[in-house]
């Protein structure tokens, strides 16, 4: 498992994020504070709290494609 920190505070920041991650075949989370979301669900997403930063976990063995893109959030 990897995990960065990431800010998703505009919703068109939201919908790039889910379009990335839709293409990943890996399992992808979310956790704000005490709440943890599929990363690949826009709704789940938007009931998250987006002022604060948001932890990605990636559950894959090869995902630096992915972390490289993700980068753009930070």
């Amino acid at each position: 498992m990897k995990s960065i920190q990431i800010s998703l505070q505009m919703a068109q920041k939201v919908k790039e994020f889910v379009a990335i991650t839709q293409d990943c075949p890996y399992e992808i989370l979310l956790k704000s504070g005490k709440y943890i979301v599929d990363a690949k669900s826009i709704l789940g997403i938007f009931s998250l709290d987006l002022s604060q930063p948001i932890t990605v976990e990636v559950y894959a063995d090869s995902c630096d494609e992915l972390l490289e893109k993700l980068k753009a959030f930070k």
